[in-house]
């Protein structure tokens, strides 16, 4: 089997709409600072690219969580792989995302986040699959809602490939013909 990757979301695309995000967030931030905290792996890209555009102070730091289960489905388990290096206490918290579709990992992770008291905590994600959304997870910044496709690109992977595409794209499979 085979795959290719069609075009989604073009560069074009993706990067207009981040600096449409980072300017609202500029707007609600104004006067403030805003604690950015990336979910790795996948969302590093976006991070950087949004980070980029925001004009108020920014403080960064990373988290790296792993839901677990079987192969048919989660077991809704989320550990912390790598915890944040700084306390949230008294900040302004933007937890930043790659893509967002049950909500079960974000829902656990703001739950836990929520206890370290920060003064205010949001979600920004570039992808939304609100239809798969299975916990009620609170998004404030959207940059695009989208499908139920599998898609690469801006840091999501296949197979650990396409992270460095910079647009995004789905995942089409194909069966390979053999030749007789």
């Amino acid at each position: 089997m085979s795959e290719t990757v069609r075009v989604l979301l073009s560069e074009e695309e993706v990067n207009r709409r981040i600096m449409e995000v980072a300017d609202q967030i500029n707007r609600d931030y104004a006067g403030k600072e805003v604690h950015l905290i990336c979910v790795l792996k996948g969302g590093v890209f976006f991070t950087c690219e949004l980070a980029k555009r925001i004009q108020v102070p920014v403080s960064l730091d990373f988290m790296s969580v792993s839901s677990y289960g079987d192969d048919t489905k989660s077991s809704g388990v989320v550990r912390i792989v790598k915890d944040l290096d700084q306390p949230l206490e008294g900040k302004e918290v933007l937890i930043v995302e790659d893509i967002i579709d049950s909500g079960r990992t974000l829902y656990y992770l703001m739950d836990i986040l929520r206890k370290r008291n920060p003064a205010s905590l949001h979600l920004c994600t570039l992808l939304d699959k609100p239809e798969r959304r299975v916990r009620d997870v609170k998004v404030d910044y959207t940059c695009f809602n989208i499908p139920d496709e599998f898609v690469v690109g801006y840091g999501l992977d296949y197979a650990q490939k396409y992270r460095n595409l910079p647009y995004i794209g789905v995942v089409e499979f194909h069966e390979d013909s053999e030749e007789a």
